[in-house]
């Protein structure tokens, strides 16, 4: 399984971390952004959105770091310890998984940027 990740990044740490969790290993393919690698033709035929963490299993590809932890945790979660089961508790670990996009990062973009 590839992931093309950033170590520096807080999304790509997350995988890793799941990963490590799960006891998955992870062909682990650095991306040089400043380079422009994640622009080049062979990684856009991969994610045409040329965002990472991007994980390929098996030939399925797939980019945004909150679909990966989910992904891996239902195909290689021996139990729902990770990601429960029961909807109320799964809402309550979504809440968790999206609180720093719906409000950390923009409180930090308006902080820094206005």
């Amino acid at each position: 399984m590839d992931l093309y990740y950033l170590p520096g990044s807080a999304p790509c740490r997350s995988v890793l971390l799941t990963a490590k969790n799960l006891g998955i290993e992870l062909n682990k393919k650095l991306l040089n952004l400043m380079a422009g690698e994640h622009l080049t033709p062979e990684f856009i035929k991969i994610n045409p959105q040329h965002t990472i963490p991007t994980l390929v299993d098996d030939g399925f590809a797939l980019w945004e770091s909150r679909a990966i932890l989910v992904y891996l945790v239902e195909k290689y979660g021996k139990d729902d310890a990770l990601f429960p089961k029961c909807p109320k508790k799964q809402a309550v670990v979504n809440q968790r998984l999206y609180f720093d996009m719906g409000t950390l990062y923009k409180s930090l973009a308006d902080y820094y940027y206005t």
